[in-house]
């Protein structure tokens, strides 16, 4: 599993660790009922989680284009508004759990948080 972050808005640690959690949360969920096969094998092998960073909000919505054309879970986080940001904010992208190289054709060449 990816999560992909923008790093044109500030986001403190802890709401950053937040966002994050809400990605790889609801991106497990959706995996479980739409492809048990692949959340089997991710939960069984640790639940790897990489969190990598794009530059602002287009470019985040061209990643989760490219994403969901390769056939993979993505889930689209929106903050609620009631600390740090305005209400509605994208903050990140959650892709998979599916497989290093599936994901690597949309999100290998972005940089580590």
């Amino acid at each position: 599993m990816i999560i992909v972050v923008r790093k044109d808005i500030k986001l403190s640690p802890g709401k950053l660790a937040a966002q994050v959690a809400h990605a790889a949360v609801n991106c497990a969920f959706l995996s479980k009922r739409r492809d048990p096969q692949s959340f089997d094998a991710w939960y069984e092998e640790g639940q790897k989680k990489v969190v990598v960073k794009v530059k602002d909000l287009p470019e985040l919505f061209q990643i989760k284009a490219a994403a969901e054309a390769a056939g993979l879970i993505t889930s689209l986080i929106t903050d609620a508004g009631h600390t740090e940001l305005p209400p509605g904010t994208i903050t990140c992208l959650g892709i998979g759990p599916a497989s290093d190289s599936r994901i690597d054709k949309v999100t290998g060449h972005l940089g580590l948080m």
